[in-house]
């Protein structure tokens, strides 16, 4: 399992984004978000941790594989997603 930030994410639909995007790559994979956190877990079986990254970017977001490091980490997005939410 692989645990990643993604502080770009920011309502729902980009919840739903995420987790789209790293199915797309291994639908096998079992995803877990925390909005709260912006926290995302991935246990896959078909992909790597690199190859989640690139899907997710190319979602438009941006994931940075948490290595224990407790520095924070900014996302690229600097507006909400869908323009209904913060």
């Amino acid at each position: 399992m692989k645990t990643f930030q993604v502080n770009d994410m920011t309502c729902g639909h980009c919840v739903d984004a995420v987790t789209k995007a790293v199915k797309g790559i291994d639908p096998a994979a079992h995803v877990s978000v925390n909005l709260a956190t912006k926290r995302l877990e991935v246990d896959f079986a078909a992909a790597d941790a690199r190859s989640i990254q690139s899907a997710i970017a190319v979602a438009g977001y941006t994931a940075v594989e948490e290595t224990g490091s407790a520095e924070p980490v900014q996302g690229a997005r600097s507006s909400s997603c869908c323009g209904s939410c913060p």
